[in-house]
């Protein structure tokens, strides 16, 4: 019987693969909390910044002890940064020379399909890497508000919380936080660079919407009305501020498009700090100029 003859393109791939992964594991570091067990994390800049998950270190406070430890067995304590429970990442300082910083890529050209790479520590196996694809991008609702997340079929268990996912160079593109199912969800790296570099912010209107079927009549008389509208059940920030009213009717954007409330948060954020909506009050529908950081006015 005759043998079949090895693929080197393959082989070629996948001994680049191993070699990236190798890289790799220099800069992902265990994350022990006292309190809360472990979980990973990456090395995110070469003078001792570390990024994590928020829920590897809520169990303690901002002083609490935690440590890490690194790909060549040294530890090291670490302070709390900063962290943040909606996006569920922390970043952490350790005091040490020149760490092997992670290269990060730019998540939003992910697409799905794309191959990626997850690097942990499941049940205390330092190191462990699975692999799998991206399955979707999109926005996750979390405790306190929504957050974007990539959508994986790589498999994580308890210990993997606050590594990388990385792509097929080697590159961060996100940071693993949870298992749905059996899915994973990370945190975009564009998210977790916005954020470490305090740009987190988005602009955002200040309201809580309940879907509303609007009227047939209504849309009759006024061509581009959607089937359905979004009613102001509570307001603050500039919302209050420009006029909004519990009761209003939010019909969508001057740009004719209509949104749901799980899509009206990402196109306000797209238009940036002016906005003009269009809303419906007491039958009649106007618009609604809107500076989110200063009072808006009715026209």
């Amino acid at each position: 019987m005759a043998l079949k003859p090895v693929d080197s393109s393959a082989e070629a791939a996948s001994s680049a693969s191993a070699g990236m992964i190798e890289r790799s594991h220099e800069s992902v570091v265990q994350v022990r909390s006292w309190g809360r067990g472990t979980g990973a994390g990456v090395i995110w800049d070469k003078d001792g910044l570390v990024l994590t998950n928020h829920h590897v270190v809520s169990g303690g406070r901002r002083d609490a002890r935690i440590r890490v430890v690194l790909h060549d067995g040294r530890t090291f304590g670490a302070e709390i940064v900063k962290r943040d429970r909606n996006l569920d990442l922390a970043l952490l300082r350790i005091e040490d020379g020149y760490l092997p910083a992670a290269p990060v890529g730019d998540s939003d050209v992910l697409r799905v399909g794309e191959l990626v790479y997850a690097i942990g520590h499941p049940w205390g196996r330092l190191g462990t890497v699975t692999a799998g694809i991206v399955s979707g991008l999109g926005v996750v609702r979390r405790p306190g508000g929504r957050a974007p997340y990539i959508q994986s079929d790589v498999a994580l268990a308890p210990g993997n919380s606050g590594g990388p996912l990385l792509n097929a160079r080697g590159e961060v593109v996100g940071i693993n936080a949870m298992i749905f199912g059996r899915l994973a969800l990370s945190v975009p790296s564009n998210v977790a660079l916005a954020w470490v570099a305090g740009e987190e912010r988005r602009p955002r209107l200040g309201v809580r919407v309940l879907p509303v079927e609007l009227p047939t009549s209504l849309r009759r008389a006024n061509p581009g009305v959607p089937e359905t509208g979004l009613m102001i059940a509570a307001v603050e920030g500039a919302a209050g501020r420009a006029g909004l009213l519990v009761g209003d009717v939010l019909l969508g954007l001057d740009d004719g498009a209509s949104h749901d409330a799980e899509s009206l948060p990402d196109a306000i954020a797209r238009a940036g700090d002016a906005v003009r909506l269009r809303v419906m009050r007491g039958g009649r529908i106007s618009f609604m100029d809107l500076n989110l950081g200063a009072p808006g006015r009715v026209a």
